[in-house]
């Protein structure tokens, strides 16, 4: 069997397989894609700007379509599907919009006479890693701004995701960028292949720490530059607030968000002593709550995982965890690919799920004395993507926020990501940005032009 197949993981039938990509075919879209950027790379900006806003364009047109794609090959609620759809259109537009800041000079305040500048150029061929849980998102904050600035991509999709990966790649020849953006049904092996080749510049992951360090371990051997973005234990730190319910609903929200499979979602819940009892009896309340069935019916709040496997995998960290002594409150059920609303307590620092990422509808809460506290059991980990802090104190928040070891912090407000806002990590959650302007500096050459005066 293909190695790229829809799996409809609310039902387990396979819907659909693809053939992977044969080598020679391979070598011919690396030499496409090399050869497009040699003429993409002198098109005006005005121009490719009016391609990539057909881009977007064509998302919106698709919507529903595109919707219906991902609610089959990776379990999301079809409201959550259509907005996925929506933001990627909304991410591609911005690109479009802001060509020009991305594109132009930079001027240089220079000692002594003349005139400095900074300009940024493309490098050519950029081959993009994408994971399933966003299939289109991933792909639009990657894509856009590399297109925008000159740059050509191949795009290796999740093997599960082969139908959202050849409808994203027939929007971009719809909008006149064939070669431009080539999807590729490769192998792991034939990914390796594709960044040694010489043709190719770059190469940007979004998925686990194994791959990413698997790619950056070969990136590196061949002189490639390397972009990740990996996984995240994002702490939802409260230590004060106005109404605990409505900040106990952003919480539920932003660990159900996308089937608990989002890698800044909050994982680690760390609350005050004088708030921990409520908000655990809420946030339990909260997590029932959430209806779970059919990800196409309008009322499913709570799809399967993205696969059977991924679900055992969960299971088996709740088992571990409550073998080791922690409190399971409620959930830890499984039934097939979709997993039960889970809830730990008691979860100490000898115990493997608090170094681990729970990839699913769980969540750990903690009881901390005071502020010192919450800021030590939130950077006690090898992640550093998102996190999240609540409280009513702005000087409060100011300081966690500074103190915390991470690449974003949102005070009083979950879901906020945005077109315009950089996204991205530190430590071993990655090494780059995406989205906003900074991610138009990651696979450019940032040319210096020195005129004498």
């Amino acid at each position: 069997m293909s190695d790229y197949a829809v799996v409809n993981p609310a039902t387990g039938e396979t819907l659909a397989t693809y053939p992977v990509v044969s080598d020679a075919a391979l070598d011919e879209a690396i030499a496409n894609a090399d050869a497009a950027y040699r003429t993409w790379r002198d098109v005006p900006v005005a121009e490719r700007a009016a391609k990539i806003r057909r881009v977007a364009e064509l998302h919106r047109e698709r919507r529903d379509e595109l919707a219906a794609i991902i609610v089959r090959e990776m379990g999301k609620p079809l409201a959550a599907a259509e907005g996925e759809v929506d933001f990627a259109a909304d991410i591609t537009e911005f690109y479009a919009d802001n060509i020009d800041k991305i594109t132009g000079d930079q001027p240089l305040e220079i000692l002594g006479e003349g005139t400095a500048v900074i300009r940024r150029s493309p490098i050519g061929v950029l081959l993009g890693i994408m994971p399933w849980n966003f299939p289109y998102y991933q792909v639009a904050r990657f894509a856009a701004p590399n297109i925008a600035v000159g740059n050509t991509i191949l795009l290796k999709h999740a093997p599960q995701c082969p139908e959202s990966a050849a409808a994203i790649e027939d929007i971009y020849r719809e909008a006149g960028l064939e070669g431009v953006y080539t999807n590729i049904f490769a192998t792991n092996e034939q990914a390796a292949t594709v960044i040694a080749d010489r043709r190719v510049q770059g190469v940007s992951v979004t998925g686990s720490e194994r791959a990413g360090s698997a790619v950056a371990a070969l990136a590196g051997q061949h002189l490639k530059k390397v972009a990740l973005e990996l996984g995240g234990s994002d702490p939802f730190i409260v230590l004060s607030t106005d109404d605990l319910d409505a900040t106990v609903a952003a919480a539920v929200e932003a660990r159900m968000d996308n089937n608990g499979q989002s890698c800044n979602a909050p994982k680690r819940f760390i609350v005050a002593d004088d708030l921990y009892d409520a908000f655990v009896e809420k946030f339990v309340e909260g997590m029932k709550a959430q209806k779970m069935g059919d990800p196409f019916a309008e009322d499913t709040l709570l799809g399967p995982l993205s696969s059977t496997a991924a679900a055992e995998r969960l299971e088996a960290q709740i088992r571990t965890a409550v073998e080791q002594g922690a409190t399971l409150v409620t959930g830890g059920t499984r039934d097939g690919a979709f997993y039960e609303p889970t809830v730990l307590t008691g979860v100490t620092p000898d115990m493997d799920v608090y170094r681990e990422e729970l990839f699913g509808p769980a969540g750990v809460v903690y009881r901390v004395r005071d502020e010192d506290e919450a800021v030590r059991i939130a950077n006690d980990t090898s992640y550093g993507l998102g996190s999240y802090v609540y409280t009513t104190d702005p000087a409060q928040a100011e300081r966690v926020a500074d103190r915390i070891e991470a690449g974003m912090v949102y005070v009083n407000c979950v879901l906020a990501d945005s077109p315009e806002l950089p996204f991205g990590g530190v430590k071993r959650s990655g090494t780059s940005r995406e989205m906003g302007l900074l991610a138009a500096d990651e696979f450019v050459n940032k040319k210096l032009i020195r005129v004498a005066g």
